[in-house]
């Protein structure tokens, strides 16, 4: 990277091996650390968060021996897309409660670090209001892309 992010390094990391891995660009497999290093000028530990990142949201998986690969699990999807869908797939109307954090990460079978990232996107992009003491309602109902 030439020049420091105000994201944070890893995330801009993250979000260009997404958009790679969605480009099918790592189907048999990802670089070797050190080249990831190389390729984006950055220590092993900006590295490894990122990759650590993307497999909490199921996007990667770690594969002693080999390195790290694209998740083979059905869902391609990013964890924050995944966490909007909650809103259509459970059929939640504004004002209603958004699940739990920890009903989140039992769903989704990631972190409770990776959980409270993605509902802080959705509390960004206004999708989500938190009331202290009563958890996540939901303020706004996400666009549809499919049009269905």
């Amino acid at each position: 990277m030439t020049e420091a992010s105000p994201r944070g390094t890893y995330l801009v990391i993250v979000d260009v091996l997404r958009q790679e891995i969605e480009n099918g660009e790592h189907a048999s497999g990802l670089p070797s650390e050190a080249e990831l290093m190389r390729r984006h000028s950055v220590a092993r530990n900006t590295i490894r968060r990122a990759l650590k990142t993307l497999e909490a949201e199921g996007v990667l998986e770690s594969a002693p021996g080999v390195g790290w690969r694209v998740s083979q699990g059905g869902d391609r999807r990013s964890l924050v897309e995944r966490m909007v869908a909650v809103i259509e797939d459970d059929s939640l109307a504004v004002g209603d409660a958004y699940p739990s954090e920890a009903r989140l990460c039992e769903r989704f079978g990631v972190s409770r670090t990776a959980v409270r990232r993605g509902l802080a996107h959705m509390e960004g992009t206004g999708l989500l209001d938190t009331v202290h003491g009563k958890g996540r309602t939901v303020r706004a109902l996400p666009s549809t892309q499919s049009g269905s």
